[in-house]
């Protein structure tokens, strides 16, 4: 009998990727990573997607008050190795501590491009409309 296949990840994928982000929060957190962009910026870890594996990690950051992300990205990519070892205390249950690599979080923009486009007067006058009919 062969496992159907799924594009959803699994319980497992979202447990370690939320122990991961939560171990990646606590390494920026204290200061551990020595870099003048990291340091003076305030990073949020909005989710961290595992490989079906768990040997690749994908952590998706938003920093906060700085317009230029891809500064900010760059430094932590070149300091993943680094944070990787890091992160071994936190998750000693796995067998392979994952590769973690850092991308931009781009679901903020998306959101609100979807507000702005739910409160512009088209779809206000569409609301409107229904509204009238009941």
């Amino acid at each position: 009998m062969t496992k159907p296949t799924s594009s959803a990840p699994s319980q497992r994928m979202l447990r370690v990727g939320e122990q991961v982000r939560a171990a990646i929060t606590q390494v920026l957190q204290r200061g551990d990573v020595r870099d003048e962009v990291i340091e003076k910026t305030v990073i949020s870890i909005s989710e961290v997607r595992m490989s079906p594996d768990l040997k690749m990690a994908t952590a998706y950051v938003t920093p906060l008050g700085v317009k230029d992300h891809d500064t900010v990205i760059a430094a932590l990519n070149k300091h993943a190795k680094y944070i990787r070892g890091r992160l071994g205390n936190q998750l000693r249950q796995l067998k392979y501590m994952p590769e973690v690599r850092f991308r931009d979080d781009t679901s903020f923009d998306n959101y609100q491009k979807i507000d702005a486009l739910l409160r512009s007067p088209e779809v206000q006058r569409d609301l409107g409309s229904d509204e009238d009919q009941d």
